[in-house]
């Protein structure tokens, strides 16, 4: 067994001494950020096993995530797999009709574009390369079917590129900071989904060191997040971090419910060394199709294309009719109103797949608020009123009818 677990009297107590002075990098938005990722986004697969416990010097659950927050890998490459399992049904053929269908229905519908391309990482088993070399130089690989998708950024160039369908999609940043902004909205390493999980640390959370493990090769320290309150769907989540670099090696994110991690993340092989600069250069390939996204910025931070319409988060969110946020911690509770109808029924939807999707998520609900559909995973739930309200968390379905009785 694993020599080292922190004492309940020093790291349970830790989570409630995280004070704001402390707890930079720890705390930041709610639990529904931590729910929203692992929704919209990936985790990675089981795919390599604690192979040890080390003996490592104690450390304190304080300790180890300040040791998170100044981490500062600039140069390294890896391998890691990828996985989620939220629970959904089995689509059959829907599935890819519908990520061909938001393929056409964005910009010029290039499958290169990593707004879709990459949303395939939301179900099923995946592989990713990774590599970087400071703030200006990254790369992210998806192989999958004797094909790869690349996500190249160089400078204040951003390249993708589909070998499957020879497209190649391009677009420019103004700065590197502005690419890493654009870097961190697609969290695929156990690196920032780990940041993402300290930013629901506080008051209504556990944090422990719980023993130690060895992955990719790398001596690691386990660190324990949990909520202290029942009620939510989220079991705990364990991140392995490097003992000498302070980098979260694996993140694995197991539902109260049980069974299998809903995000399992973890790197097979990793390298601290400077990557070739040849990793990061993109020439286009003969007889691709190229397509130039028109929203890049304009190195004086400009939009281009705002002439053609195109609509800023803000426009996008003006149908939301006062987002808030009911309860605090892991019980949280996103709620809003879209001004519209509920969600229909499979007949009403026309039937066929689509509508036996819609079926197989909904449960119909009733109470004081009326009647709605609760749409169910294994981590979030949501439901959606007959008049347009939604509430959604990481939380039972008792949970949102209490909410919505409420409210």
């Amino acid at each position: 067994m694993a020599p080292y677990e922190s004492d309940d009297s020093t790291s349970a107590g830790e989570a409630d001494d995280l004070h704001p002075g402390r707890r930079k990098a720890a705390r930041y938005v709610v639990p529904v950020a931590v729910v929203g990722v692992a929704a919209a986004t990936i985790g990675l697969v089981p795919a390599l096993a604690d192979s040890g416990d080390p003996d490592l010097p104690k450390i304190s659950a304080q300790q180890l995530i300040e040791k998170i927050a100044k981490s500062d890998v600039q140069q390294m490459s890896g391998t890691v797999k990828v996985t989620t399992d939220l629970g959904l049904p089995d689509l059959g053929g829907l599935e890819s009709s519908l990520t061909s269908g938001a393929a056409r229905g964005s910009g010029d519908g290039s499958s290169a574009d990593p707004s879709t391309k990459l949303t395939e990482l939301a179900t099923g088993t995946h592989t990713l390369r990774v590599a970087a070399d400071g703030p200006d130089k990254q790369k992210l690989s998806l192989l999958e079917n004797a094909a790869e998708y690349s996500l190249i950024h160089n400078g204040k160039d951003v390249w993708g590129y589909d070998s499957q369908s020879n497209e190649v999609y391009h677009s420019t940043v103004a700065d590197s900071a502005d690419a890493k902004q654009k870097q961190d909205e697609t969290p695929a390493t156990p690196d920032q989904l780990a940041k993402d999980a300290l930013k629901a640390v506080d008051d209504t959370t556990s944090v422990t060191v719980q023993g130690t493990a060895q992955v990719a090769g790398r001596d690691a320290y386990r660190l324990v997040i949990k909520p202290k309150d029942s009620g939510s769907t989220v079991g705990q989540i364990t991140v392995a971090v490097d003992s000498r670099t302070g980098l979260p090696l694996k993140f694995t994110l197991t539902p109260a419910s049980g069974g299998a991690a809903v995000i399992d993340a973890g790197f097979t092989q990793i390298s601290f060394s400077k990557p070739s600069a040849s990793t990061f250069d993109f020439k286009t390939p003969k007889g691709a199709k190229v397509t130039e996204d028109d929203r890049s910025d304009h190195a004086d931070g400009s939009l281009k294309g705002a002439d053609k319409g195109a609509k800023s988060d803000e426009d996008l969110g003006k149908g939301l009719d006062g987002l808030n946020v009911i309860g605090e911690g892991w019980d949280s509770i996103a709620t809003f109103d879209t001004g519209g109808q509920g969600v229909p029924s499979g007949s009403e939807a026309g039937g066929g797949a689509f509508g036996g999707f819609l079926d197989s998520l909904g449960d119909k609900v009733s109470g004081k608020f009326g009647s709605g559909t609760i749409f169910k995973t294994r981590l979030i739930n949501a439901l959606i009123t007959d008049d347009g309200k939604v509430y959604v968390g990481a939380v039972d379905k008792a949970a949102l009818v209490k909410a919505a009785n409420a409210g």
